[in-house]
């Protein structure tokens, strides 16, 4: 079961309400395993709850973004995609095929990957002064099929 209560929480920390849009849309990406686009994010908001527009969908997954509770991608296909930043799928990145667009999710090499991360982040924000809170890793290239 999907708990909304550390969410509402965060809302609350922040002086936010926790809106039915903000619910319906951090259900949605709860229930899928893929990298939603704006437009398929509103599509299925708006069987749920036909009164809302896709304006309020911009600005929502914009506000979800900012508080660090969803990962915004750019995968080059022209749309924003999006994903719970704490999904059951845990800590990730992607490969993403220029052909057809197919975005595989993987962490087969997380162990040697975190330790060369850590190693990078910790010279980065020495080297520039800055506080590094997450990362995003993309490798782009094409899949068997596109191959």
């Amino acid at each position: 079961m999907f708990r909304y209560h550390s969410f509402y929480r965060k809302f609350r920390t922040m002086g936010c309400r926790f809106t039915l849009t903000r619910q319906a849309i951090l259900d949605i990406l709860n229930r899928t395993s893929g990298h939603l686009s704006t437009a398929e994010i509103f599509a299925a908001v708006n069987r749920i709850y036909p009164g809302i527009g896709i304006a309020t969908i911009y600005r929502t997954l914009d506000l979800l973004s900012r508080m660090g509770l969803i990962f915004k991608f750019e995968f080059g296909d022209g749309k924003s995609r999006y994903e719970l930043v704490e999904s059951n799928k845990g800590h990730h990145h992607h490969l993403v095929c220029n052909g057809c667009g197919r975005i595989i999710d993987y962490s087969d090499f997380m162990n040697k990957e975190v330790k060369f991360i850590k190693e990078l982040e910790k010279e980065l924000a020495e080297k520039h002064n800055f506080k590094i809170n997450s990362h995003q890793i993309n490798f782009y290239g094409l899949c068997e099929k596109c191959a």
